[in-house]
């Protein structure tokens, strides 16, 4: 007993050291006991199974840039105002190895529905909500369409940006909805003839002009060089006018309706630009969103879930998330 003990002990001291079984993230035991320690090859360090989850030993920790983009609003239907542009968050995280950071990238709002107040104006549905981790941008408010109330009721959606303003059937103008500090700003107001514009994650949409009859254009979106060049995103829709549609919002934000015409656009793929507004029963697109983050190449682990672009840039490993997945620290 004495022998057997003295044996084992002499692999604890001196320079012998333990050496323990090892494996790959993959190729962890499937059944693993409560306890049981390994090396994980992947990450290139020891982990314990404590009966639910693999812990880390001496779990390190390590910066990230990031950039989440929540789903474009519908331009909403009836005489409607641009969609609001997804919302927007940028900045540094810190990842602990060894854990899993969701990734969930909103759609962009469709269809539209009538508002259920009696009075005849459809909104347009809003966007998803995109996140990475605990960072969660809201999906932009949609676009409110025309109101027969007089005064009118109606008020586009709010969100990460807010939906532009639908035309009014009376004189009264049709508010914008409100955008979320930190993320994007509010749609413009809705005037006879002129739909308001969808805010932008960088600007509010533009009112209708009742002068001109010219639609309000959508909010500007904002510029990031997360992936090494600078890409705008999150551009808020133009208003339906009688006279001229609303532009789009730079960073993916869709074309108004000119009355008679069928020049409306969806917002872009992957940029979270609102819709936008259209005289028709149903509204037009928003684009959905997108998440990007940028990890010091020395930390990367190459671990994830889904179908992340990867690129580099400088000392930076980059991955874009044009659908929802998980990154691995």
């Amino acid at each position: 007993m004495t022998s057997n003990y003295t044996t084992q002990l002499s692999h604890l001291v001196g320079t012998s050291g333990i050496t323990f079984p090892s494996w790959t993230t993959a190729g962890r035991p499937s059944s693993p006991a409560t306890g049981q320690m390994g090396f994980n090859t992947t990450l290139k360090q020891l982990e314990t199974w404590n009966g639910t989850i693999w812990i880390l030993s001496g779990a390190v920790s390590y910066p990230v840039s990031y950039l989440v983009v929540a789903g474009g609003g519908n331009g909403g239907a009836q005489y409607s105002g641009g969609g609001g542009a997804g919302g927007l968050l940028t900045g540094t995280a810190v990842l602990e190895t060894g854990t899993v950071y969701t990734v969930i990238v909103g759609a962009g709002g469709t269809g539209s529905s009538a508002a259920g107040d009696g009075y005849v104006h459809y909104w347009g549905g809003s966007g998803g909500n995109s996140s990475f981790g605990q960072y969660i941008a809201v999906g932009g408010g949609g676009g409110d369409g025309s109101n027969t109330n007089n005064p009118p009721s109606g008020t586009a959606g709010s969100g990460g940006c807010g939906g532009g303003g639908g035309v009014p059937s009376y004189v009264a103008n049709m508010s914008g909805g409100s955008g979320i500090t930190g993320m994007g700003y509010a749609g413009g107001i809705g005037v006879r003839l002129a739909a308001g514009g969808g805010g932008g994650s960088g600007a509010v949409g533009s009112n209708g002009n009742s002068g001109t009859n010219y639609a309000g254009n959508g909010g500007a979106g904002t510029a990031s060089s997360i992936t090494g060049s600078s890409v705008t995103y999150a551009g808020g829709g133009g208003g339906m006018g009688w006279s001229s549609g609303g532009t789009g919002g730079s960073g993916g934000g869709g074309n108004g309706e000119v009355l008679g015409s069928t020049n409306a656009t969806s917002g872009g793929v992957n940029t979270g630009g609102g819709g936008g507004g259209v005289n028709g029963t149903t509204g037009i697109t928003g684009g959905s969103g997108v998440v990007i983050i940028s990890v010091p190449t020395a930390n990367y682990s190459g671990t994830y879930a889904g179908s992340p672009t990867i690129t580099t840039s400088g000392t930076n490993t980059i991955l874009k998330f044009t659908a929802s997945g998980s990154y691995t620290a």
